[in-house]
């Protein structure tokens, strides 16, 4: 009996170890980052990385009985990689099996598997799988943990996402290829129709697939950046890209800035073909978009055909032109707006038997052509470059290989996919002899092809810069153009002079900057403007200047002037080769070409500054850019308003909108007429009774008003529209404090991505009326209009 009783005591003792066990394993499973040797993840466990960042486990999307096993960002839960995409579970029996021998096999309820690393058998020693904190999933053998060296890894098998430390491109050893691919849904994991890839035929470049037609394409990297994503210059303070070229690979990635606390970025691929840059924001724990492509209509792959170019500035045209020395191969289809069967060549090239007569034109800034059919030299010299193009009669046109001048890319055959970018490169175009005498811009085979209206200046050596290369033009020529600089053809005039529109003798039209002596501006100025114009290239920065028109603005129209002014901004401060303030930013410097895109002028006050500063001078730089970006937000609200603002103080700016809160949680536009605005009682009686009487679904509809001694308020329905959103983008720029206002960069990104949630401007001052509802309103003005605030600008 005793006997009998031990036994049993032991068997029990025995469980009851062999529970703690279990236990004590499943526990260490949900907390651990590594799955051992014989060791299963099942169902409803989890590996988590060791500081916490990803987690990898069995999730649903959609149907709840389709179970995956993926790995997510744990504070969002926003999956990164999914194992088994076309082959889900329908039940939560699955189990991921580290089998010891170097695989990773995850089985089904009936022992089926449904997905494999394909690894078996690569390790003779014991393996072990472990999710690393970078999000990567690697097997390696159980001696080499904290080495570098896996059997297999996640990050070489992508999904539809690519993290800090994944790569896109060819494994040049094995011949395996890294790139997304899209979900076939949102809610739908399984491989979808679209994949995006590091194209390295020519230059590396990025381009979207979707069935077997390209959609779009970055451009070529040009050493700092894809040369059709500039913006990707203002994003290294979160995290830096390269192109990796060695014996082993070819490839794209992007790892997380150095700097401690650098936000989590993510690059995904959406199944119409986007592709998204997205910042975590660990304050309000919310992605922030960044960057969308294809964004726009020139980002349409080919949209001009070959020999097309492409100009998201020029609606008027379509968007697309021939290059110089060619016209559209089918005018009446580009009538009917079918750009897409390109341009051909006016003249033949002429070129034979050892010898040729042609020359090249020089489009300026563009993303440069889709390199599939270029032979690429990154040893060459540009002049090299030129002189092998000439040599080779298939060549139509030769480039730099990189943004710094240096390297070689030869076309053979058409060019697709060319479009003006900001920070673009110089493309060369193969011309006949005949084209380029036509130009009128003959200058040792050489013709220099630009953008917008170009101003001319003579005696650029008189600037003392000998970098500047600009035609001279005599100051007889100046007053024909001009009518002898008639009041008939006067622009506009400021505090430096007056601005003239002319004519100059090959048709151009151009607009005229003329220094009175009584302007107070001198030499020093006059210098100051012309260099930095001279050697600042960008879009929405004036070629000397361009005339404006002078009519009613469209919001379209309007958003894209906000836009344009912003961009140039941000180039002056932070992408151009200079650090540029231009420190007298105001509607009347802002003008605008037959486009009606925006050309930032009048640099006579701006200030350069160098990359190596001491602390003041940095102090100082930011100072100056925030005022920059007030200037800025004033010219948006007068852009969005159509109203006057007077500087340096927004105290005084008439019929002010704001945002409010009613009581119910009801939202409403208030706006409020300034007691300076020259509008009495009258207007404002007018104002409420017409709207109040009124009724069309294109008139906004009147709540209510307020009267409150000298204050006039009127409150409107709370129209959530991208008006509303600009006017709010004024108000950021403005407040008060510099150091709360954004950097141009942040402006640009808000601006370019509407899904942005904007923050809360900080208001200086506020006003909350009480009681103040007149005649027979008066007795609700408790209920409803108490917790209105009203916001009152302050100035500089």
């Amino acid at each position: 009996m005793e006997a009998a009783t031990a036994n049993i005591f032991h068997l029990s003792l025995t469980f009851f170890f062999m529970v703690l066990l279990t236990l004590g394993t499943s526990a260490a499973g949900v907390a651990s980052d590594t799955l051992s040797n014989g060791r299963n993840l099942t169902d409803g466990n989890t590996l988590v990385s060791a500081g916490g960042s990803f987690t990898l486990g069995f999730f649903s999307l959609g149907l709840p009985s389709r179970r995956y096993l993926a790995i997510w960002f744990s504070e969002s839960a926003d999956a990164v990689w999914v194992a088994n995409r076309d082959s889900p579970l329908n039940d939560t029996a699955g189990v991921l099996v580290n089998n010891g021998a170097g695989g990773l096999v995850l089985l089904d309820g009936s022992g089926r598997a449904a997905w494999s690393s394909n690894t078996t058998g690569k390790s003779s020693s014991a393996t072990a799988a472990q999710l690393l904190e970078s999000g990567n999933l690697v097997v390696r053998e159980r001696d080499q943990l904290n080495t570098g060296v896996f059997i297999w890894q996640s990050f070489d098998h992508p999904s539809n996402t690519l993290i800090a430390g994944m790569r896109l491109g060819n494994n040049r050893q094995t011949g395996d290829a890294w790139f997304l691919s899209s979900w076939r849904a949102h809610d739908d994991p399984a491989t979808g129709d679209c994949r995006r890839v590091l194209d390295t035929r020519g230059l590396p470049d990025c381009v979207t697939w979707c069935g077997g037609a390209k959609k779009y394409r970055t451009g070529p990297w040009n050493g700092q950046w894809f040369s059709g994503v500039p913006e990707m210059a203002s994003y290294e303070s979160i995290f830096s890209s390269q192109v990796v070229v060695t014996p082993d690979e070819i490839a794209y990635v992007f790892t997380a800035a150095a700097a401690a606390g650098s936000p989590f970025s993510r690059l995904v691929l959406d199944e119409a073909g986007v592709t998204e840059r997205l910042v975590w924001d660990p304050s309000s724990k919310v992605w922030i978009p960044y960057m969308k492509a294809p964004r726009g209509v020139c980002d349409d792959y080919a949209k001009c055909g070959a020999f097309g170019l492409c100009n998201e500035d020029t609606a008027s045209t379509l968007f697309c032109s021939c290059m110089a020395g060619f016209s559209p191969v089918s005018p009446s289809r580009w009538s009917m707006r079918d750009t897409s069967g390109g341009c051909r060549r006016n003249a033949p090239l002429e070129c034979g038997n050892g010898s040729t007569t042609d020359g090249f034109v020089t489009v300026r800034g563009v993303k440069l052509p889709d390199t599939d059919n270029a032979t690429v030299d990154t040893g060459a010299t540009l002049d090299e470059c030129r002189a092998r193009c000439l040599a080779n009669c298939s060549c139509v046109a030769y480039a730099a290989a990189d943004i710094s001048g240096r390297g070689c890319v030869m076309w053979i055959g058409d060019m697709v996919d060319v479009r003006y970018v900001d920070k673009g490169q110089d493309l060369h175009v193969r011309l006949a002899k005949s084209e380029l005498v036509l130009s009128g811009k003959r200058h040792q085979n050489k013709v220099v092809q630009k953008r917008g209206i170009l101003g001319y200046l003579s005696a650029s050596n008189e600037l003392g810069d000998e970098n500047l290369e600009l035609p001279f033009v005599s100051f007889g020529e100046i007053a024909a153009a001009t009518n002898n600089f008639s009041d008939d053809n006067m622009l506009g005039q400021g505090g430096f002079g007056k601005v003239y529109k002319g004519m100059l003798d090959d048709g151009k039209e151009v607009a005229i900057k003329r220094l009175s002596k009584g302007s107070g501006q001198g030499a020093e100025e006059f210098r100051n403007e012309v260099v930095l114009i001279a050697k600042l290239q960008h879009r929405n920065l004036v070629r000397l200047l361009d005339h404006a028109n002078k009519y009613v603005l469209d919001w379209p129209t309007r958003f894209k002037i906000i836009k344009g002014v912003a961009r140039g901004l941000l180039y002056l401060h932070q992408d151009s080769r200079l650090t540029v303030i231009h420190r007298d930013l105001k509607p009347s410097n802002i003008l605008l070409d037959v486009d009606m895109s925006p050309k930032i002028s009048d640099f006579g006050m701006a200030r350069i500054f160098g990359g190596n500063q001491h602390e003041a001078i940095l102090t100082e730089l930011l100072e100056h850019i925030k005022s920059d970006t007030y200037s800025f937000g004033v010219i948006l609200l007068e852009i969005v308003s159509c109203l006057k603002i007077s500087l340096p103080r927004l105290t005084d700016f008439p019929n002010l909108l704001a945002y409010g809160m009613l009581g119910g949680n009801k939202e409403v536009a208030i706006k409020r007429l300034s007691k300076h605005s020259g509008q009495g009682v009258e207007e404002f009686r007018n104002e409420v009774v017409l709207i109040a009487k009124l009724q069309h679904k294109n008139l906004v509809r009147l709540l209510g008003c307020c009267i409150h001694g000298e204050e006039k308020l009127l409150i409107y329905e709370y129209l959530p529209n991208k008006s509303l959103d600009y006017f709010l983008f004024g108000l950021l720029c403005v407040q008060e404090d510099p150091n709360a206002r954004p950097l141009m960069s942040s402006v640009v990104a808000m601006l370019e991505n509407e899904a942005t949630t904007l923050p809360t401007p900080k208001q200086p001052a506020y006003f909350v009326p009480r009681n103040c509802m007149a005649g027979g309103a008066r007795e609700d003005a408790n209920k409803s209009v108490n917790s209105i605030s009203l916001t009152t600008l302050q100035g500089r």
